[in-house]
């Protein structure tokens, strides 16, 4: 077991009708792991390479972590595998599970999701945490022979991903724990072939390697570490370095290890958790003091009623106060519910407060 509690899995459904499973374990306050390449919840749960992951990650937070479409228990057979498919699955994911505010984890290709999600979403990301990521996949760093690699493994997945034989997939395995074990390597072979057919494991890496959320980089507001390894076999430590240098305020630690997925037992193992726990405990917020203008577009009116009810009023006070009709009032909260993102007042005034408004006077 990855931790003491067990996880329960569910199941959400992405507006273009897409299922989405997605589990919640252990106690404390929220973090999101946004969902990358080669997952399977029930796998991954008792796998030797991410169980140790798993459990540092829900030893002081409630962790609700999914598999990406396509992957794991999600739906397997679907039209869209983008990255907008990937961002609104991350979006279908927290709304479902009722978060208002939580820090979000990005690794590898999740990381330029949960990027992506912090600056749409800026409210909502108390602490943004990358590791080994990238902004730029292999098809936008302007050196042609990352092409030439990327074609190479659509044709090893297309010849034998599915197969009994782990010859082709052991050239991932290879770049992502170079220095597993046996029991590690094996268990990593076998996740590949769980976690997605052939034709859906080459989509993904297709659509991976086209990423660009470069420009996005400067509108990060969260406080966000940056961790990667040295040598990582799969993800250069450049494009760690890059995320680092663009996104404000950033802090990179480079971790000692040539592996992408970091295994228990290595040095930079309790180096990685060590700052982050430390990184997720500070209770820094995403953006102290932010003021109300960083709210999305609401109306002057809307904003009144929000600053209203981020005091504690009901919807009859709020019409008296303002003048209005309780209907008024009850359709403008509606409206403040859909651009906010939220399905309750105490997820709408946790987003008021954090956008300044509310304060007693």
């Amino acid at each position: 077991m990855a931790g003491s509690d067990p996880q329960k899995i569910r199941f959400c459904t992405a507006t273009d009708g897409t299922r989405i499973a997605y589990a919640t374990t252990g106690k404390g306050p929220p973090l999101v792991r946004a969902a990358h390449w080669l997952s399977h919840l029930e796998f991954d749960w008792t796998s030797p390479v991410w169980r140790p992951w798993l459990a540092e990650l829900a030893r002081q937070h409630t962790l609700v972590r999914y598999d990406e479409r396509a992957c794991g228990l999600s739906d397997w057979q679907v039209d869209d595998i983008s990255f907008d498919a990937w961002l609104t699955d991350l979006e279908t994911v927290v709304s479902a599970a009722g978060l208002a505010r939580f820090a979000l984890f990005g690794m590898s290709q999740g990381a330029a999701v949960a990027i992506a999600y912090a600056v749409r979403h800026p409210q909502r990301v108390s602490h943004l945490v990358l590791m080994g990521g990238f902004a730029r996949g292999r098809a936008r760093r302007g050196q042609p022979h990352l092409a030439d690699e990327v074609r190479l493994e659509l044709d090893l997945m297309r010849i034998g991903w599915g197969r009994e034989n782990h010859a082709f997939r052991r050239h991932f395995t290879s770049q992502f724990l170079p220095e597993g074990t046996l029991e590690q390597i094996r268990a990593f072979d076998e996740l590949q072939r769980a976690s997605a057919s052939a034709g859906n494991a080459a989509r993904i890496l297709e659509t991976g390697s086209d990423i660009d959320v470069v420009d996005l980089l400067p509108k990060v507001q969260a406080p966000t570490l940056v961790l990667h390894a040295r040598d990582d076999a799969r993800i250069p430590f450049e494009e760690g370095r890059l995320l680092a240098g663009t996104i404000p305020d950033a802090r990179l630690v480079p971790l000692d290890s040539r592996n992408h997925i970091l295994l228990e037992g290595e040095p930079a193992w309790r180096v990685f958790w060590d700052e982050v726990h430390a990184f997720l405990s500070t209770g820094r917020a995403a953006s102290p003091e932010r003021p109300a203008s960083t709210l999305p577009a609401l109306t002057a009116r809307e904003r009144q009623v929000l600053e209203l009810l981020a005091r504690g009023l009901a919807n009859d006070e709020i019409a008296e106060r303002l003048g209005i009709a309780a209907k008024t009032v009850r359709n403008q909260v509606s409206a403040i519910f859909d651009k906010l993102q939220v399905s309750t007042r105490a997820q709408a005034i946790v987003c008021a407060r954090e956008a300044g408004l509310g304060s007693l006077e």
